[in-house]
């Protein structure tokens, strides 16, 4: 089955070049989608007339695409020999892998923290306030810190910064919901993967390198904390059962 490549940049990203350098050639069709002002780049490209959020842009590229398997990467991920063809073949080989994720790694080779669990009441407290200085210690099960898998196990969400993801789960889900701007889409699209009976797998045999900045993990008062509590008042007004979970 062939595997189309959808790249969301938010105006110029330096990184796009090396991004598009390692995923172009491990996919058979390859589209960038950017809010603007328009990002220099030989490959296929979609322009916003004004910016829209992640989930939105991801949208468009996928609607502008035709594969099977659609790989969704942030511009600062850099896909690994045969990354995309590991996902590939583990999702072909199960019909029920809607979301399929890499290993992400920081650019030294440390291993990230990209396969975890949904969201609780009092995770979410800690992580997003000044109790995680405190109780960081209590959040290593939610960020699957506990242990690192040598082979493919389940996962309840996967950091969206590079996704393989089944077109057939995405018609079926509708796509990602573009009520979220940033942060959240992935944990609502996994979710709503779940409740439909699709699975989410984390399989380290394909690696990606990840820049990953983490800004509303270092700084507490950012715009883009704001919308990430967004986010999460979002997902808890779509999603109330979750508030059960303590």
């Amino acid at each position: 089955m062939s595997v189309a490549g959808v790249i969301v940049t938010h105006g110029p990203d330096p990184e796009l070049r090396r991004a598009l350098a390692a995923l172009g050639p491990q996919v058979d069709e390859v589209v960038v989608v950017a809010n603007p002002p328009a990002p220099t780049t030989e490959a296929r490209l979609i322009v916003n007339e004004r910016p829209l959020g992640f989930a939105a842009n991801v949208n468009k590229g996928v609607a502008a695409t035709e594969a099977a398997f659609v790989v969704v990467a942030n511009p600062d991920t850099e896909p690994h020999t045969d990354a995309v063809a590991h996902l590939r073949a583990f999702a072909e080989t199960h019909p029920r892998a809607g979301i399929v994720g890499p290993k992400l790694v920081f650019p030294d080779g440390q291993p990230q923290s990209s396969r975890r669990r949904f969201p609780t009441v009092s995770g979410t407290v800690v992580r997003r306030t000044p109790l995680r200085r405190l109780l960081s210690g209590t959040q290593r099960a939610h960020y699957g810190l506990d242990d690192l898998p040598s082979g493919p196990v389940e996962a309840d969400w996967l950091l969206g910064a590079f996704l393989l993801l089944r077109r057939e789960m995405l018609d079926e889900l509708g796509g990602f919901d573009e009520g979220f701007r940033l942060y959240g889409e992935d944990i609502d699209l996994a979710y709503r993967a779940a409740k439909a009976g699709w699975e989410r797998w984390y399989v380290p045999e394909a690696v990606v390198s990840h820049m990953h900045q983490a800004v509303t993990d270092r700084r507490f008062l950012t715009r883009r904390t704001l919308w990430h509590w967004r986010g999460i008042l979002r997902f808890v007004r779509k999603h109330p059962e979750r508030l059960r979970a303590l």
